[in-house]
């Protein structure tokens, strides 16, 4: 699952008229992507949510079929946060383990890494599995710690890259429709011990203010010359 709900408030005026997801940096849209990384992955069945002006994102992408992956859509109408849109999509994701994925970072994670993860936390007590990167500027003080494959709630903490699996159990007793933070739900599991985690130290970028995507734009751009 891509999630592409959001409203992209600190990314205005670039995202009045625009969905985030569809911003282009290095030439293509944030969310095209992530779509050709995981279908290079293997991984081609993708549902994406959107809420902001949706349609776009659905006439942009179409089916899939454009990139091999085929796409369903969860339309949301108003954005339910990421834990209320999971579970509004819960219909389309099936009963085991599934990757959901932020629309709006750029990261150059190995998503082959996934079958065998989500292989591991169905036949595990756990509830969800996190990747995790270094503190970008905006975020100093991390989300998350970890200590050998264990996501913990003590320092030193990394952030959450907005890459992880999720058993849909987690989801089951939100109520259809209703908005729900994921955070809460992630810190219940980690402080009964069942998140594992690891830390990715590759290219990861929060495209969170036009700033950041200018500067991801021209890097991508000098890469690609």
């Amino acid at each position: 699952m891509i999630l592409a709900a959001g409203r992209g408030e600190r990314m205005r005026p670039l995202t009045d008229h625009t969905p985030k997801p569809l911003l282009q940096a290095g030439g293509k849209p944030l969310i095209v992507w992530h779509i050709e990384r995981l279908v290079r992955a293997g991984i081609t069945d993708l549902v994406i949510n959107h809420a902001h002006l949706g349609l776009q994102i659905e006439q942009a992408l179409g089916d899939g079929s454009q990139f091999g992956a085929t796409i369903r859509y969860s339309d949301e109408g108003s954005a339910l946060e990421t834990a209320g849109g999971i579970a509004f999509a819960l219909h389309l994701l099936g009963e085991q383990p599934f990757a959901v994925v932020n629309g709006d970072v750029y990261c150059d994670y190995d998503f082959r890494h996934l079958p065998h993860c989500a292989a591991a936390l169905a036949n595990s007590e756990d509830g969800a599995h996190l990747v995790l990167v270094d503190n970008p500027e905006h975020n100093l003080k991390g989300d998350f710690g970890l200590q050998g494959a264990r996501i913990t709630d003590t320092a030193p903490k990394f952030t959450f890259s907005g890459i992880g699996l999720y058993k849909p159990q987690l989801f089951a007793h939100i109520q259809r429709g209703t908005k729900a933070p994921l955070a809460p739900l992630l810190r219940e599991q980690i402080a009964a011990g069942k998140v594992s985690g690891e830390h990715h130290r590759g290219v990861w970028v929060d495209v969170g203010t036009p700033q950041r995507l200018q500067e991801l734009d021209l890097q991508l751009r000098a890469a690609n010359s």
